[in-house]
């Protein structure tokens, strides 16, 4: 680990610690030249020494240097200082969609054509320069507050043109999203991501990986033997052309997948067309028992068993040992007692006067830089870190409109507590004004603005029902608005209700003349009222035409109530109202008036 305030290379200040990896670990820093932050992965100090691994992380290095796509995390330099090797990598600041997994569950469906339209465009890039990545998973890839992904260490990724793999890259990622051809050992290809993106996207939409096992080798010999189990049996629901998508990706033979990433990308942005939504489930064109190469691994699994076997007994044989101990423990500890005695009662009456001397004042760390403060507690004698949820931090933060951001506001304990040298203490940093204004959510998702406002604002977030009319075309998990409104000034932590459409209908004006019958019989029935017709004969207006309606246009729809509408017919007889050549003057005069 690489103390705070450290500077690599007289210019990349480190932070805070990021993450910690097999072989590497990722800080944030400073870069103090360009004024901005960065992200630095540096090598583990007991693999620096190990030229193999150097020899990788250097190829990690040259590899992701050549792409250049939005969603891939960018990559600013590569060096060594005093025998530490590191790259150096655009910060990215957000989670990942292993992190955003563990809070919704699962994702959805538009969700999931989102994210994985995005990372096979990037992976395209990547397939594009012949570079594999080897490790996709939740955990690799980061998700923005605006929905931006970026895909990130392209740890143990190659180029399919460069020297052949050593050794120790030939089965890498983590088993959950391992290809077959992987577990086989027989080395990676493009299409070994497409079968990792596959896994990846069963798991966005259903939570939850297919292959589950109580160790590594049982889990890869069920991705080497076992079919997929059924997406559409857990969420009956989803398209076809969905399934079909993680069928094709995660065949067990690499033939029947995707030829590489843009191939797969293509097909997920046209998925929920609807010439595709029912289209035929996709069906495999070569046989996916070709790969059933599976000795070495059940080799393996053997091989575990006995060693869990094995190390069972001998801790029987310890804990037998250990028995027989105990009788001569038993003599040796008895005759010491006294002393021990005497020896604590000692301790306990000098304690208080050992240790006053270790106790100190927490220093005031208040305005200091993030730096600044975690060196001025250390040189005090105290380790600066926070717990957040069982889990050990750099820092804790909160808002300020008073502290610059990323300066201390206060420590805890507070400043001047006596407290021991070597206890923990938390530095708490601002992390910016206490109040936002409220943005326009309005038909953007409500799941994605609720969890906005919860994890970036602190919010306390509300969901109800405001009514619309069908015709405002919203989709049921719409914002229709906030409150407080857009533009408002809402302060850190405060109540927040986010608005869904509860879609109200309302009668048309059927009189207009835009209206047959068969409209009204159908909107009746699509909403179950109780149609009454009644006619009326008229001979001025086509018949058919609706005259009256007893449900006033623009009220609303409420259903099982009756709606009686009045229509025109044309009479049984109709009068002829000119008359006949028989039907002369009733007066009987003739043309000359005469009788």
């Amino acid at each position: 680990m690489i103390i705070k305030g450290t500077k690599i290379n007289d210019r990349y200040a480190i932070i805070r610690t990021l993450g910690e990896g097999g072989m590497a670990n990722v800080y944030l820093a400073y870069d103090t030249i360009l004024d901005r932050n960065v992200a630095v992965k540096v090598l583990r100090g007991d693999l620096a020494n190990d030229e193999k691994f150097v020899r990788r992380f250097q190829r990690e290095a040259l590899s992701a240097s050549s792409l250049n796509h939005p969603n891939i995390v960018e990559m600013y330099d590569v060096g060594e200082d005093d025998g530490q090797y590191y790259i150096v990598m655009e910060y990215v600041e957000g989670k990942t969609l292993k992190q955003l997994l563990k809070r919704r569950g699962s994702l959805t469906i538009t969700e999931v054509i989102d994210i994985m339209s995005q990372l096979t465009d990037g992976m395209a890039h990547a397939h594009d320069a012949y570079i594999i990545h080897r490790d996709i998973k939740p955990q690799n890839i980061m998700i923005l507050e605006n929905g931006l992904i970026k895909i990130t260490d392209f740890g143990i990724a190659m180029a399919l043109n460069s020297t052949q793999l050593t050794q120790t890259n030939s089965v890498m990622g983590s088993v959950h999203y391992l290809p077959p051809e992987q577990a086989n050992g027989k080395g990676s290809t493009l299409r070994s991501d497409i079968y990792s993106m596959g896994i990846l996207m069963y798991e966005l939409l259903t939570g939850s990986v297919p292959y589950k096992g109580d160790n590594a080798v049982e889990i890869a010999l069920k991705h080497l033997k076992e079919p997929l189990p059924s997406i559409r049996k857990k969420l009956p629901e989803l398209p076809q052309s969905i399934e079909n998508i993680i069928i094709k990706a995660t065949a067990k033979n690499p033939q029947n997948r995707y030829k590489d990433a843009r191939e797969m990308h293509q097909d997920i942005v046209t998925a929920m067309d609807e010439s595709r939504i029912n289209e035929p489930k996709y069906v495999y064109k070569y046989s996916e028992t070709d790969i059933d190469d599976t000795k070495a691994l059940e080799t393996a699994k053997k091989e575990v068993k006995e060693k869990e076997k094995a190390k069972k007994e001998e801790w029987d044989r310890m804990d037998r040992e250990e028995a027989k101990s105990q009788n001569k423990l038993l003599i040796i500890l008895a005759s010491i007692f006294t002393g021990l005695v005497v020896l604590a009662a000692a301790v306990v009456f000098l304690l208080p006067y050992i240790s006053k001397d270790e106790t100190v004042k927490i220093p005031d760390v208040s305005n200091l830089s993030s730096v600044d403060a975690a060196n001025t507690l250390t040189k005090a004698g105290f380790s600066p870190v926070c717990e957040v949820d069982g889990q050990k931090v750099d820092f804790k933060y909160k808002p300020s409109d008073e502290i610059k951001q990323d300066y201390a506001i206060e420590t805890s304990p507070k400043a001047g507590t006596l407290a021991k040298s070597g206890r923990e203490v938390c530095i708490i940093l601002s992390s910016g004004d206490a109040s936002f204004e409220m943005e326009d959510y309005s038909r953007r998702n409500y799941r994605e603005v609720k969890t906005l406002l919860e994890t970036k604002y602190n919010c306390v977030v509300s969901v109800e029902k405001e009514k619309v009319k069908e015709e405002d075309n919203y989709n049921e998990e719409d914002v229709v608005k906030t409150v407080p409104e857009v533009g408002t000034n809402v302060k850190y932590g405060e109540n927040v209700t986010i608005y869904i459409p509860e879609i109200e209908i309302v009668y048309p004006n059927f009189t207009s003349g835009e209206y047959t019958l068969e409209q009204v019989e159908e909107f009746a029935k699509k909403y179950k009222l109780n149609l009454e017709i009644k006619y009326t004969d008229n001979t001025l207006l086509p018949e058919g035409t609706i005259t009256s309606q007893s449900r006033e246009a623009g009220s609303v729809v409420v259903e099982g109530v009756s709606l009686e509408i009045t229509v025109t017919k044309v009479p049984d007889i109709i009068e002829d109202i000119i008359p006949s050549e028989d039907d002369e003057d009733s007066s009987g005069e003739n043309e000359d008036g005469e009788s």
